[in-house]
C-alpha cells in the first residue's frame, strides 16, 4: 500500500562532497517510481524552512530533507506538530541525525526507507526558538564545529572534525556554568556542556547517560570537565565506550542528568552549536517537545522504545562535588 501521495523534496545542492546533479537524479528515480515528487532547491536567498513551509501549504504528506544535519534540522522544525512526515536522504559531511536513527547514507537505501519504512513519533526540542532534533553543544563541542570550516570539510570530509577536536583538546579551556532545570540549579566548572535529544555513538560528548533516547520526553545533559589534555582524551574514550556498551559513564569528571527543560548561563559567554551549525552564544533556553514530529525510520532500525524505557533512570546526577557542583 502506497503510504504517501504528495511528496516534496527539499534539496540542498551545496551539502557533502558528491555531485549534486547525480544525487538528485538518483532520488528522483527512486521516489518518482512510486509516487508524485515535487523538488524544491535551497539557495542563498531561500532557506530550507521557507521551502518546507511552502510544501506544507501545498498539501505535502511527506517532506524529504536531503543535505547535511543543518538542512534536516531546519526542515524538521517546520514540520513540528504537523501531520506531515519527515524523510531523510543524508548527503552531508557528518550525517549524525541519520546515523542516530539507523538511516543509511546510501541514497537508494534511504529512499526505500521513506517509501516503505516505519513512521514513528519522535521528540524534538526548541533551543531559543530554533529546532533541535539532535543536540546542542556549548564550549568544546561548539569550538570543534566552528574550527572545522566548510573549506576544510570539502577537502577531507569527516576528518575535519577529528583534526579540529584534536586541536581543541590540546587547548582545553574551562568556564563557569549554571544549569537551571524545573527542579534545581547546578553550578559547575566545565569544558563542555551537551544537551541531546538523540545522539549516535560518534557524538562522543553527549554520551554521559547510557542511552540518549528520542522518545522519552526528556533532554539528556552531559557535563564534560576533565583536567588537561590527558584527562580529556581519557574522558572522551570513556564516553565513547559508554555509547557502545549502553552503560552510563562512571568517571568523576563527567556528569549527566535528564530533564524536560533547562536554562544555561556561562561565564565567560560561550558559542552554541545546534545540530551541526553555530547559532549564537549563551545564555540559552532549551525545552523538549515530546513526540513533536513523525519520522520515517528503517523497519529494522535501532528504535525499540518499549525495551529501553523500562530501564530509564529518573533525574540522575553524578559529578564530583568538590569541583563546585551544587545539587
Amino acid at each position: 500500500m502506497l503510504m504517501f501521495q504528495n511528496v516534496y523534496l527539499i534539496f540542498n545542492p551545496v551539502s557533502g562532497q558528491g555531485d549534486p546533479e547525480t544525487e538528485l537524479a538518483i532520488i528522483r528515480q527512486e521516489i518518482e517510481a512510486e509516487t508524485q515528487l515535487s523538488v524544491l532547491t535551497t539557495t542563498k536567498e531561500v532557506d530550507a524552512r521557507q521551502l518546507a513551509e511552502e510544501a506544507i501549504a501545498a498539501g505535502a504528506d511527506c517532506i524529504i530533507a536531503s543535505g547535511g544535519d543543518g538542512t534536516v534540522s531546519t526542515v524538521a522544525g517546520a514540520l513540528l506538530e504537523t501531520d506531515t512526515a519527515l524523510g531523510i536522504v543524508p548527503r552531508g559531511t557528518a550525517n549524525a541525525i541519520a546515523a542516530a536513527f539507523g538511516i543509511a547514507t546510501d541514497i537508494r537505501t534511504a529512499c526505500r526507507t521513506i517509501l516503505s519504512g516505519i513512521p514513528r513519533k519522535i521528540d524534538m526540542a526548541s533551543c531559543d526558538g530554533k529546532p533541535l532534533i539532535l543536540l546542542a553543544g556549548i564550549g568544546l563541542e561548539a569550538d570543534v564545529i566552528s574550527q572545522a570550516n566548510r573549506q576544510l570539510k570539502n577537502k577531507i570530509g569527516t576528518a575535519a572534525y577529528i583534526l579540529s577536536a584534536f586541536r581543541q583538546v590540546r587547548e582545553l579551556s574551562v568556564f563557569n556554568v549554571e544549569l537551571e532545570t524545573p527542579d534545581k540549579i547546578i553550578k559547575v566548572e566545565a569544558s563542555g556542556i551537551t544537551v541531546a535529544n538523540v545522539a549516535p555513538a560518534t557524538s562522543v560528548l553527549a554520551q554521559g547517560p547510557s542511552d540518549v533516547l528520542p522518545y522519552d520526553g526528556l533532554l539528556d545533559v552531559t557535563i564534560f570537565a576533565p583536567e588537561g589534555t590527558g584527562g580529556a582524551i581519557a574522558a572522551s574514550y570513556s564516553l565513547f565506550q559508554s555509547a557502545l556498551n549502553k552503560r552510563s559513564t562512571k568517571r568523576e569528571d563527567v556528569g549527566y542528568f535528564r530533564c524536560t527543560s533547562l536554562r544555561i548561563t556561562t561565564d565567560p559567554v560561550q558559542k552554541i552549536v545546534l545540530d551541526g551549525d553555530i547559532v549564537g552564544e549563551t545564555p540559552v533556553d532549551i525545552h523538549c517537545i515530546e513526540k513533536g514530529i513523525t519520522l520515517m525510520t528503517p523497519e529494522n532500525g535501532n528504535f525499540d522504545p518499549m525495551e529501553k524505557l523500562e530501564n530509564l533512570p529518573g533525574l540522575t546526577i553524578t559529578y564530583k562535588e568538590q569541583r563546585g557542583s551544587e545539587f
